[in-house]
């Protein structure tokens, strides 16, 4: 959605016509989409809220008549709240409190914090709230909290970019420090309390301490300073707004009723998993974008996978022997990572990222005999000085304290990390790329647990593309069948792609997500279900030998192209290959008896009872399984393409100054009101409000825009200021009133001179990287999200537009794979086209990654529409909207793309193979009747 710089003009224009507010702070925090749709969700409801309290807290509590009306009030004055709410957000369905309290399920990994940062700052700028309470579940968040809101020199200071807080930040008040603080009282300034919620609860306790007997709790307290209780001093305002980090923390009987007895005006929750300690999912969620959808973007968190050692039986080897195993294969993926790591950094001139292992063990104890073992005897003194052993035992250790603090940091010398139990939340390091759980503990909990831990990423917090960096290994070897198992479970964080519960209106099944299944996997499958119903033992032997050849082949012949002899897919019936081949299936079938080798497609294969006939079965089924095989495939070749260099460029020219700056200026005053008569008086006012001259204020707004770097336009940036100058001088303006003028319009002033600088913009590649061309990849299988209350439909049934993105279209015949998700119904139609035209052999809708064609000074990878197989060529096809097809981004990606087919068609001409061309098609000549030969006249060169 964020692509190239054509699009972050698009995207400003966009945010113009938003509210003000929150485009300011969408665009200085930098937010992700789903943050930004989660703040607007969250802007879109308080606008139609009352941010009132519900009823007087002036009545006696003891006063039970005035208390039940006081109840009264509130549950009348919740409910039409509510009612205001649904009409926003129809899957709202109870507030939950005896406040409005909004749920927000996000990610662990996508940015909670950033999210919480932006709702104060709207709700300070937008409804002039200033008072805010911010729960954290344990120390560890409750000391980062305090970082990020408290600290302006840190390097993840939440309101980094928030120009109204440049000045005048935040004040924290703590829950070590809300009894000596003396400024409180400042209308001017924006208070963030941040309190634990154990010392929350404890302060509104009754204290048992003998010195404390018969006080009341802490925090409710007389104040001298405050002339009341702290407690009290929160409750009384009227405008306290509560966030809830971890909210799923904060459903317990004790901190509900200690919150709602803050009567904040609003709550906003936080959390991962919107389910309180007995598994009931919250009603009050009003924004989704959970760990399955995170996965399956692919874009915002590491990829969870799980290790083992192959053809090891943990059953028959001791405890320790296990562990010292599993240990040694942590290192080693850890030191293939922080190779990776350490190239990736050098190649693209980023800061170096250092991982390390997290070790779980089961006690203080059994933690000590682990470090000594890294520390010693398991690498040969390799690691010693590098282990830190962080529990009970240590953690009262300053410098143990501070190096678990600064692990992120490449001066930290730790590489591992021996703790006891998971790390609880608000553990918010991204270097985290290896797990081994010493403890015992079932699939879930390891999964649901441990998983999160190690899921944000660095380098900006994205994927990089690079598989070996982008990933999570937790090593599992005596656990990892469970743990796949349970991935799969509906219940999984994995595939949980919403926890909203529906009414029996609108009932549906949660939104699972499978690999697309190929046509030959799907032949495999019905081909399996047939052998399952033969009744006959003898002859069902006989069909499983045959069938588990197949298996056998179909599970080698994608990954050949390594193989010598193979250059596309006409040379795997060759006889030198064919050996080959038969030879990479024999060790399929060896090993399928020793371990259960995970396999593609919805099926599990046969336990290969006779070894020795199924490979001698290879030979008879070779031929058959290549000609399904190359049927429905096509020949990609792995080509990476990047640019060599690329630069961004404003070109000189003049300044129009016939259109957008024509404004005048007009008096400033001051307005004077008595509080005695309200009688009002005006003033002229003679302070101009500007930093600086004209002509800098204006080249300040300027360079705000994310394209225009002052250093690189210096020239340009201050002749267009003059040009702008000298307009208001000719048109006999004095310095006087062109301060005026700017000072009132700078804004304006600055939108438009931008708007004349993109029609001067252009970015430059300097050439591309000469790539190294192997042989046809892998076609990968893309992940579709499957939603029972739509279902599948076939390719021919034509839907409503908007109805084509929830819906699996089946049925192809021509397509790689059996089954599709669209985009548009352009894309619809043209499957539609493709299965149709008599001149198209095959094609394909790519997976994500399926290639590796880069743009945008190779910050991002293009993912074209379609590979579409002819007789005589092999197209790349993009559809696009006609008023886009000349976007920046869509040409950058032609350009990019076109690369990617000049190398591929010299690689296949030298290797009797077919050209490649690139199709950009504009939407509105596709349609059913149409054919794909007709279509091609249509290409956008």
């Amino acid at each position: 959605m964020w692509k190239g710089t054509h699009l972050t003009f698009t995207i400003k224009k966009t945010l113009l016509m938003k509210n003000k507010n929150i485009a300011h702070i969408e665009q200085r925090l930098s937010m992700r989409k789903p943050l930004r749709e989660a703040l607007e969700r969250m802007a879109d409801i308080t606008n139609v809220l009352a941010l009132t309290k519900p009823y007087s807290l002036s009545y006696n509590e003891k006063d039970e008549a005035k208390k039940e009306q006081a109840t009264i009030e509130m549950n009348l004055f919740l409910n039409k709240e509510l009612t205001k709410a649904k009409k926003v957000c129809q899957q709202l369905k109870d507030f939950e409190r005896e406040f409005p309290s909004l749920t927000f399920s996000i990610a662990t990994g996508v940015g909670k914090t950033r999210l919480m940062a932006a709702c104060i700052a709207y709700l300070f700028l937008e409804k002039g709230i200033r008072h805010f309470f911010v729960l954290a579940p344990n120390l560890t968040l409750y000391e980062k909290l305090k970082q990020d809101f408290g600290n302006t020199a840190y390097a993840k200071y939440a309101f980094k970019g928030i120009s109204e807080f440049a000045t005048s930040p935040p004040v924290v008040v703590t829950g070590q420090n809300y009894d000596q603080n003396s400024t409180l009282f400042d209308q001017n300034q924006v208070y963030i309390n941040i309190f634990n919620i154990s010392k929350f609860n404890s302060d509104n306790k009754i204290s048992r301490k003998k010195k404390e007997k018969g006080l009341p709790p802490r925090m409710k307290r007389l104040n001298e300073y405050l002339g009341d209780s702290y407690f009290n001093y929160l409750s009384k305002l009227d405008d306290l707004v509560v966030l809830m980090d971890e909210a799923h923390r904060y459903h317990a009987d004790s901190s509900r009723k200690a919150v709602n007895e803050l009567h904040p005006i609003l709550g906003l929750e936080m959390t991962a998993t919107p389910e309180d300690e007995k598994g009931k999912v919250f009603k009050n969620i009003v924004y989704e974008y959970n760990l399955a959808q995170a996965l399956s973007d692919g874009q915002y968190v590491k990829d969870p996978t799980i290790a083992m050692r192959e053809n090891l039986k943990s059953s028959s080897i001791s405890v320790e022997e296990l562990e010292r195993i599993k240990l040694a294969d942590a290192i080693q993926f850890h030191e293939q990572t922080k190779t990776y790591l350490y190239n990736y950094s050098i190649e693209n001139k980023l800061k170096l990222v250092k991982p390390f292992i997290l070790v779980v063990c089961k006690d203080t104890s059994h933690a000590k005999d682990i470090t000594d073992l890294l520390e010693n005897e398991l690498c040969e003194g390799r690691y010693r000085g590098k282990v830190l052993q962080y529990d009970s035992t240590t953690r009262g250790e300053e410098d143990n304290n501070q190096l678990f603090m600064t692990l992120e940091s490449p001066d930290n010398d730790i590489e591992i990390v021996v703790h006891v139990n998971m790390l609880k939340e608000g553990w918010d390091v991204n270097n985290l790329y290896t797990i081994v759980p010493l403890r015992k503990a079932d699939a879930s909990i390891l999964i649901n647990q441990t998983i999160g831990r190690g899921l944000r990423l660095p380098f900006g917090g994205k994927r990089t593309g690079v598989s070996a960096i982008d990933k999570l290994t937790i090593i599992s070897h005596d656990n990892f069948n469970k743990i796949i198992e349970e991935s799969k479970s509906e219940r999984s964080i994995l595939r949980k792609f919403s926890y909203v519960e529906y009414t029996d209106h609108t009932l549906t099944q949660p939104v699972t997500v499978n690999p697309a299944q190929s046509q030959l996997q799907h032949q495999l499958s019905e081909e399996a279900k047939a052998i399952e119903s033969i009744g006959e033992k003898s002859e069902r032997k006989s069909a499983q030998v045959f069938f588990g050849a197949k298996r056998a082949i179909s599970n080698v012949l994608p990954i050949l192209n390594t193989l010598q002899g193979i250059k596309h897919h006409s040379d795997l019936g060759k006889q030198g290959v064919k050996k080959q081949i038969i030879e990479k299936a024999t060790e399929v079938i060896k090993s399928q008896n020793q371990s259960n080798i995970s396999q593609k497609g919805s099926f599990d294969m046969f336990h290969i009872e006779d070894e020795e006939e199924t490979i001698k079965s290879l030979d008879e089924v070779f031929d058959k399984m290549v000609e399904t095989y190359s049927r429905y495939t096509i020949d990609i070749p792995r080509i990476i393409i990047q640019h060599e260099h690329t630069e961004a460029v404003f070109s000189d020219f003049d300044l129009d100054v016939s259109k957008g700056f024509n404004q005048d200026a007009f008096d400033d005053k001051l307005m004077r009101l008595s509080l005695v008569t309200n009688n009002v008086e005006h003033l002229n006012a003679d302070y101009i409000s500007m930093f600086g001259s004209p002509e800098e204020t204006i080249i300040m707004k300027l360079i705000d825009f994310p394209e225009i770097s002052y250093d690189d336009n210096f020239e340009l940036l201050h002749k267009l200021s003059r040009q702008l100058i000298s307009h208001f001088r000719k048109r006999k303006f004095s310095d006087k009133t062109i301060r005026n003028v700017v000072s009132h319009y700078k804004d304006m002033i600055a939108e438009n001179i931008y708007l004349q600088m993109k029609q001067h913009y252009e970015i430059k590649t300097i050439g591309y990287k000469k790539p190294k061309v192997l042989p046809f990849v892998e076609i990968l299988d893309p992940n579709i999200g499957y939603d029972s209350k739509y279902g599948k439909l076939d390719f021919r049934e034509k839907v409503a537009k908007g109805d084509v993105t929830k819906y699996i279209f089946t049925g192809f015949l021509k397509c790689y794979h059996l089954e599709n998700k669209f985009d548009s119904s352009t894309e619809a139609d043209f499957s539609y086209v493709l299965e149709m035209s008599e001149d198209v052999i095959s094609w394909l809708r790519p997976a994500p990654k399926q290639f590796r064609i880069y743009w945008s000074n190779n910050a991002k990878m293009y993912e074209p529409d379609f590979v579409v197989q002819t007789p005589d060529v092999i197209y790349m096809v993009e559809t696009k909207a006609r008023k886009n097809l000349y976007d920046i981004d869509v040409q950058e990606k032609k350009k990019s793309a076109e690369e990617y087919c000049k190398y591929a068609t010299e690689y296949n001409m030298e290797n009797e193979g077919k050209p490649w061309k690139y199709l950009l098609l504009p939407h509105d000549v596709i349609n059913r009747t149409s054919s794909f030969k007709y279509l091609i006249g249509y290409n956008i060169e």
